[in-house]
């Protein structure tokens, strides 16, 4: 069957990454900048490994210069989103990207996201919150200005804080300092982690920075002790499976550890991650998780509720998710 109309809930999604490819050529037209490597000859985004994806990656993100490109882009992802029957989507948002980390320009960004957002939910009926992200890879100094961007601006828009970028970049623990400022603030907290690295870093971030929600986290299977630890402590993971084979975290679909994890009893979710990059969307994660594992409607409605449950929003917007997801 297909899975379009069912209604879905999404918490790991990287808005730069969600940037059509005709969106982003369309910016480097009108700016002069010339970035026609990363488009393949049908006009997506060309596929390679993990480094060649965060260069593309980065290169994608230097035609978004001012808020006006943020506020255009965040209204395209979204109408992209609620048409493959999404009714809540959390973004990761990176201040790097807006700002260079300034507080000060990093509001003027947010702002133009926030009246997109807004725009989005009368027009679409799609919701979105933001998750404000440091990148790994520029290390923890980097991370403490982002998490400061984090704290100024938390509230009805902006309700967790993330780390992504290169796992194997440094421990988690290395950038406590910045996960403490934003949980003071109140902010939901997830991290990258256990898509390349071990079962340790999956564990080192919950118990040192304090997550209720792990990225990714799919290594996690390979340790029973750690398994069951993260169902003790109630956490989240918010998996990607065609990210994870495209990108080569896993080797083919029979490989990929999402069912085993549900069926042990961990809160397990569905995302895209950076789905034009992909080839994926919500719908095709759906049809591919029936095709492979069985996953059949009701299996994905639970996935569904457990996003809700575990989404960074106020009661009131958890409550009319839920509304949303019994509805249907």
């Amino acid at each position: 069957m297909s899975y379009r109309s069912l209604p879905k809930v999404e918490l790991h999604l990287h808005l730069e990454g969600a940037a059509p490819p005709s969106f982003i050529a369309s910016l480097a037209r009108e700016k002069s900048i010339d970035i026609d490597r990363i488009f393949d000859s049908q006009g997506g985004y060309v596929r390679g490994d993990f480094d060649w994806f965060l260069k593309a990656y980065d290169a994608a993100c230097t035609v978004l210069q001012r808020p006006e490109d943020f506020r255009r882009l965040m209204l395209a992802v979204l109408e992209q989103s609620a048409e493959q029957g999404v009714v809540y989507t959390e973004f990761f948002l990176s201040p790097d990207f807006c700002g260079g980390g300034d507080l000060s320009a990093w509001r003027d960004y947010l702002d133009a996201m926030v009246a997109a957002s807004d725009e989005a939910e009368r027009s679409f009926g799609i919701a979105s919150r933001g998750i404000v992200t440091c990148l790994r890879h520029l290390g923890p100094e980097a991370a403490k200005p982002v998490a400061h961007c984090a704290a100024e601006t938390a509230g009805r828009f902006v309700t967790g804080f993330g780390l992504a970028g290169a796992e194997m970049m440094y421990r988690p623990g290395d950038f406590a300092w910045a996960y403490d400022a934003a949980r003071e603030a109140g902010l939901g907290l997830t991290a990258h982690a256990g898509e390349w690295g071990g079962p340790d870093m999956v564990r080192e971030t919950v118990d040192f920075l304090g997550c209720s929600r792990i990225g990714h986290g799919i290594n996690a299977v390979s340790d029973h002790g750690l398994c069951d630890h993260l169902i003790e402590r109630g956490v989240t993971l918010e998996v990607c499976p065609v990210s994870n084979l495209v990108l080569g975290a896993v080797k083919d679909w029979k490989s990929h550890p999402i069912e085993e994890l549900r069926a042990r009893g961990l809160r397990v979710t569905v995302s895209t991650d950076d789905p034009p990059w992909f080839g994926t969307t919500m719908t095709h994660e759906y049809e591919m998780l029936e095709r492979h594992f069985g996953w059949e409607e009701e299996r994905l409605r639970q996935s569904n509720r457990i996003a809700a449950e575990a989404a960074f929003c106020d009661e009131d917007t958890r409550a009319q998710i839920l509304q949303k997801l019994e509805a249907a």
